[in-house]
């Protein structure tokens, strides 16, 4: 499937196309992946460690990306692509992580603000 027509050179190895590596043309070159299709890896430019991936196609992602192409934050991380850390209230937050777009922490009852770190009208105590 990856061989150019040409067959092999004097030692034996075989003319590869462009997405396909190894003696026989037998798995994908860097940057691609899923043999025997050798697909490339499009992994995201400002997410991605660099633009090589699994065989099954992940890309390695810097600490605040995920994503199969590194293309969205990390759990606990919000603001794609600048993934900026969420900052939740540990008293006032109901766990670590926020919304992936805005930022916002889920609040305990009675808390209130984008990292759950005031109280509502009425409710006083915090932190406890």
């Amino acid at each position: 499937v990856g061989t150019l027509p040409g067959g092999c050179d004097s030692v034996g190895r075989c003319f590869c196309k462009a997405e396909f590596a190894g003696p026989r043309c037998e798995q994908c070159s860097p940057g691609h992946h899923s043999y025997p299709h050798c697909y490339a890896c499009s992994c995201d430019s400002r997410g991605a460690v660099d633009n090589n991936c699994s065989p099954a196609g992940q890309c390695r992602c810097h600490v605040n990306f995920a994503g199969h192409t590194c293309n969205q934050c990390a759990l606990g991380f919000y603001g794609y692509p600048s993934c900026t850390p969420c900052q939740c209230s540990r008293e006032g937050s109901l766990h670590s992580s926020c919304d992936q777009e805005s930022g916002q922490c889920s609040c305990r009852p009675g808390v209130t603000g984008p990292r759950c770190d005031s109280c509502l009208p009425g409710a006083y105590g915090f932190p406890h």
